[in-house]
């Protein structure tokens, strides 16, 4: 055989073995990905994957989007895509990504390449719905969900996304209509399921229709009764109707979930017992669950007066004073926080305090201080 014709199949049969090699590498991270074993993957052919094909690279890049490791998943994406642009499924991984990590003009435009490269990819129309809705763009969030509806294999949580859509927007029929469209479509135990319920309840309270939002939140505790958002939103119902002895259960089981450290976030120091519109603002009232302290002030009762841009204008509180109570005064003072300004106008209450007493001097003492900040 010439030398010649010998090297090139030579050359041959060693370029088979490497795609026969890399073929076996693909198969291989395929049924690994298959079977959620990431860490494999990770420890055995990360490290090792210099001459992957774009394909094993994706799959790769996938098991760091799984184990949440964003960094290294868009490096092995870039990787992938460097090799073969047209691998659909690492643009929309690429784009998810990216959305996490808050790039949504990012995101934006790996969706739009995905869906040029597999139109009738139902996930990367939802993605682009969350980038648009996070870019405050709801009504182009709420195009890419009903284009995902009208989709084959769409995901049921789309329904809740087009609920918060409409929400945004401020159509509360139209959200209330999606998340009982939503609402039928999950199993009754499952967290989107309670999902469904936290909305329609939050949406029907907004509507005034008390027995409704009552029905869906109390559902909620029949299913979790743990699920601790849930008992502000009934209180505030009790509170609207003036039933205070029917909310008082209620807060009596957030201040012992506060006690066994059982709560997170903002509801683990303060919890919203009240919301109404007053002269063209809207309050929140808060209550904190601090009861006493033997030498700081702290705001027991805040009520937040918003304006209509949903800036906080001024807080109303009543504030514990050691030094009052020490001198066998009142224990809160009513005081109120306007810009750089504390006022005292010398109200006060103790422990025996009525709430009805409480939120009249405190709108009364908005109303002054607003009629002074006009003039």
């Amino acid at each position: 055989m010439p030398v010649k014709k010998f090297l090139s199949t030579i050359l041959i049969m060693a370029l088979s073995l490497a795609a026969f090699a890399q073929d076996t590498v693909q198969v291989s991270l395929h049924f690994l990905i298959d079977n959620k074993k990431y860490d494999r993957i990770l420890q055995e052919y990360a490290p090792a994957s210099r001459d992957y094909s774009a394909q094993s690279l994706y799959y790769i890049g996938l098991a760091y989007f799984r184990t949440d490791d964003d960094s290294s998943c868009i490096v092995f994406l870039d990787r992938a895509i460097q090799k073969d642009s047209t691998i659909a499924e690492a643009w929309y991984v690429k784009g998810t990504t990216l959305n996490y990590d808050g790039k949504y003009e990012e995101a934006l435009t790996c969706f739009q390449t995905a869906i040029r490269l597999s139109p009738n990819d139902v996930n990367s129309y939802t993605g682009t719905g969350n980038s648009y809705y996070a870019l405050n763009q709801p009504d182009l969030a709420l195009a890419a969900y009903q284009k995902a509806a009208t989709m084959e294999d769409c995901p049921d949580v789309v329904y809740i996304l087009i609920g918060q859509a409409y929400a945004s927007k401020k159509e509360n029929d139209k959200a209330l209509a999606a998340y009982k469209v939503a609402l039928e479509k999950f199993p009754r135990q499952s967290a989107s399921y309670l999902d469904a319920l936290y909305n329609i309840g939050l949406i029907e309270s907004l509507k005034g229709n008390d027995d409704e939002a009552e029905r869906n939140f109390l559902e909620i505790l029949d299913i979790n009764p743990d699920d601790y958002s849930t008992y502000p939103r009934l209180i505030q119902i009790y509170y609207h109707q003036k039933n205070y002895a029917k909310a008082k259960p209620y807060r009596d089981k957030l201040y012992l979930a506060k006690e066994n450290n059982l709560l997170q976030g903002r509801l683990a120091d303060k919890f919203c017992f009240e919301q109404f519109d007053w002269n063209g603002y809207h309050v929140q009232v808060y209550e904190r669950y601090q009861t006493e302290s033997a030498s700081q002030i702290f705001y027991k009762h805040i009520f937040y007066l918003i304006d209509e841009k949903e800036q906080v204008v001024m807080t109303v509180q009543t504030e514990y004073s050691p030094f009052s109570a020490a001198m066998g005064g009142s224990k809160y003072l009513l005081c109120a926080s306007k810009g750089n300004a504390h006022i005292n106008p010398g109200i006060g209450f103790n422990d025996n305090m009525k709430y009805a007493d409480v939120k009249s001097a405190a709108l009364k003492l908005m109303e002054r201080l607003t009629k002074e900040g006009q003039n």
